[in-house]
């Protein structure tokens, strides 16, 4: 008789092998996300742009 994967793993396996969440969906209300770093981020990638156009613009 050829044993299936199944049977092969089942045998070490209690009868209820089944085991409760250790993080369960839902949950309770959370606090929401604040996205501040990305407005710093912003703040200096435009900065640095617009350091060498000032330059340039204001020493032709």
């Amino acid at each position: 008789m050829v044993s299936t994967d199944t049977d092969f793993y089942a045998h070490d396996r209690p009868e209820h092998p089944i085991l409760p969440e250790d993080r369960p969906r839902g949950g309770g209300p959370t606090a929401p996300v604040v996205h501040g770093r990305l407005w710093i981020a912003c703040a200096i990638v435009i900065a640095i742009i617009m350091l060498p156009l000032a330059g340039i613009a204001l020493f032709p």
